[in-house]
């Protein structure tokens, strides 16, 4: 079960294992969303898996299934993953690549690992698209980010902008999306926006934020109003870490299974509208299996949530 704690004034968040697709399904680590945080800028979604050996977990294999008000964020560290949407887009994930799918009004896709993968490691990172932009029309962007090199690390930045490097890729409000990775024994302090509240989430190493310690799989948040971030490496091997940011989302709204909407009734809507398979998801060609069905909706009403008041 997650939970948090504040550590030298920074929160943080562990993950809970959840599976991920049907009966023979992999295990995430997911760190958002969760009762303490819903939202870190827009991200408002974290898994994180692996290393999984394909042979003994099955790798990853998410029949056709849709998504509403969103965008949806793969990063690989290694293996690749097959994407395919309802766009017609036929596109492959690999490490150090990001591929960004726009499932505003409705969108659906599939994912799967490739049969030359041996080893599945990586994030599934969610957007939550503002109202005025959450029925945009579906997009796909794929993007390979340089490494970067300064002092004591090296990144790729997939979205936004850190340490004077900026991603073409684009979004609908500002936002910060990384790979980081720490030398061994090495301090790294970068510029941030200080209207910007940031997430570490720790894939390798024993990595400390601002002086607050993560642990791998953990979420490390820090509040708006900083304009540094230190992240040190306290270990004698690289440490691994994934930077999130963005200005507070402030707006209310409802998450249920695949959609992102603004009242009850929104996924109401667009459950009905993916069982009887209307136009609004359009079809994914080339998978060979169904459609994923959608679960059974809660008895209680769906209640809109946002990030608690500050501790």
């Amino acid at each position: 079960m997650d939970h948090t704690e504040i550590e030298a004034g920074v929160e943080v968040l562990t993950a809970r294992d959840v599976p991920l697709g049907g009966p023979r399904a992999m295990t995430v680590r997911r760190t958002l969303p969760q009762r303490a945080r819903t939202f870190i800028g827009a991200w408002c979604f974290a898994d994180h898996y692996g290393p999984d050996r394909v042979a003994e977990s099955g790798g990853m294999d998410v029949a056709p299934h849709p998504h509403t008000g969103l965008q949806t964020v793969s990063w690989l560290f290694s293996g690749e993953i097959e994407h395919r949407d309802s766009l017609g887009t036929h596109a492959c994930v690999r490490p150090g690549e990001i591929n960004l799918m726009t499932g505003g009004h409705g969108i659906s896709h599939t994912e799967v690992s490739t049969p030359g993968t041996t080893v599945l490691h990586g994030v599934q990172l969610w957007v939550a698209l503002p109202d005025e932009h959450r029925h945009a029309p579906r997009e796909f962007q794929h993007h390979a980010p340089g490494t970067i090199r300064v002092d004591g690390a090296e990144l790729r930045v997939f979205l936004g902008t850190l340490a004077g490097d900026t991603s073409p890729v684009r979004t609908f409000t500002p936002l910060l999306g990384a790979e980081v990775l720490i030398d061994a024994g090495a301090t790294v302090t970068f510029d941030v926006d200080p209207g910007f509240e940031h997430g570490l989430l720790v894939d390798e190493g024993d990595v400390r934020l601002d002086g607050a310690p993560l642990r791998p799989a953990e979420l490390g948040y820090a509040s708006p109003g900083r304009t540094t971030l230190t992240l040190t490496n306290g270990s004698d091997r690289p440490a691994r870490t994934i930077l999130l940011g963005g200005p507070p989302f402030e707006e209310r709204i409802v998450m249920w299974w695949n959609f992102i909407g603004r009242s009850h009734q929104d996924i109401v809507e667009a459950r009905e509208e993916w069982e009887r398979a209307s136009d609004r998801f359009g079809t994914v060609d080339g998978y060979p299996g169904e459609r994923l069905p959608a679960p059974a909706l809660p008895n209680a009403v769906i209640t809109p949530r946002k990030n608690p008041s500050p501790r």
